[in-house]
């Protein structure tokens, strides 16, 4: 499969191409910028043969077949519409749009064109997570309870611009990284939350967009969600806690890019380790995109689940700004 990079991007540079490139026939031809000479610089940089500032021009090369956006998300819609249009197979960073709608009209584009859009949600993944939704379906915490996520991060300086100051651009720890949470949640309960409540503020770093957001998610089951989000935290770390009848299950430094961090299960019994693969999360989204690709199973998180997580951040924003409890819309999906 021959892709093309719409955005010239640190996720790109830092784990997606290796990605591509791990895949066995797959070759990076073209990579698209807004800043020629960063295009420029970017192709010599990771030897890709072409690199445009033109959308167009590079959706109608012969020689592409999947493209990868990670542009700044007010872009991913009329990107991914536009690569959907020319037939090509995308698979798209979060949040897939600014809005519902938006997300959900890249959706049944996909569909109707019969190509294979997938969103970039990298935490379903990894082994550990995998490894908890294996203890959750086998009952090994009996029924589900409640769920805390710890996902309070600092934000390192070279990724903030238009994440902390720039809200027509999609910036904000919501779009950013309760986004990722909800696809997290949804992952592991099998189920998809109902209503929420929460606040958001600025901590420090914040400059017209919240950098801190705390949330609780009422689930269909009756399960209770406590999420906490933020840009600020330099010394917190990172984690799940899911509570059931049974047990619990504690994982820490779990939330991240890299194949880290220990999972524990507590029951009557006492407390084990529960095991898991240190695999790379992108070399397995890529392999189980590439696979659908070719009629074989679905992508790790499909446009369905891009729909759907972004649905619960926008659910978030809307509780925290107003103070109220917001039943999430899903937009029919």
């Amino acid at each position: 499969m021959r892709w093309a990079l719409i955005g010239a991007s640190r996720i790109a540079s830092s784990y997606m191409i290796d990605a591509i490139r791990a895949q066995d026939g797959a070759e990076i031809v073209s990579v698209l910028s807004a800043d020629r000479s960063r295009g420029e610089a970017f192709a010599e940089e990771h030897k890709i043969a072409r690199h445009t500032t033109d959308l167009a021009e590079l959706l109608a090369a012969d020689d592409v077949d999947a493209v990868y956006i990670s542009t700044t998300n007010e872009k991913h819609h009329p990107q991914a519409l536009a690569a959907i249009a020319a037939g090509k197979h995308v698979l798209c960073e979060k949040p897939l749009g600014m809005t519902l709608a938006e997300a959900s009209e890249m959706v049944r584009a996909a569909a109707d064109k019969g190509v294979v859009f997938a969103t970039n949600h990298h935490l379903r993944n990894a082994g550990s997570h995998l490894a908890i939704r294996e203890a959750i379906a086998s009952g090994r915490i009996g029924e589900g309870l409640s769920v805390r996520v710890f996902h309070a991060v600092n934000l390192p300086e070279h990724l903030r611009g238009w994440r902390i100051n720039n809200l027509s651009a999609g910036g904000g720890v919501i779009p950013d990284i309760t986004v990722h949470d909800a696809d997290t949640i949804r992952f592991h309960l099998g189920e998809d939350p109902t209503e929420v409540v929460a606040m958001a503020g600025s901590s420090g770093m914040g400059e017209g967009v919240e950098d801190s957001v705390m949330s609780v998610w009422s689930m269909p089951s009756g399960a209770m969600v406590q999420s906490h989000e933020s840009f600020t935290h330099r010394f917190a770390e990172t984690g799940i806690q899911v509570h059931g009848t049974k047990g619990s299950i504690y994982a820490r430094n779990v939330m991240t890019q890299e194949p880290v961090g220990e999972v524990r299960l507590v029951t009557e019994s006492g407390e084990t380790q529960i095991p898991f693969d240190k695999h790379n999360l992108y070399h397995r989204a890529l392999g189980l995109f590439s696979n659908a690709v070719k009629g074989e199973g679905r992508p790790s998180a499909d446009g369905v689940d891009g729909v759907k997580s972004l649905a619960v951040a926008l659910a978030v924003r809307e509780a925290a700004q107003s103070g109220k409890a917001i039943r999430v819309d899903y937009g029919g999906f």
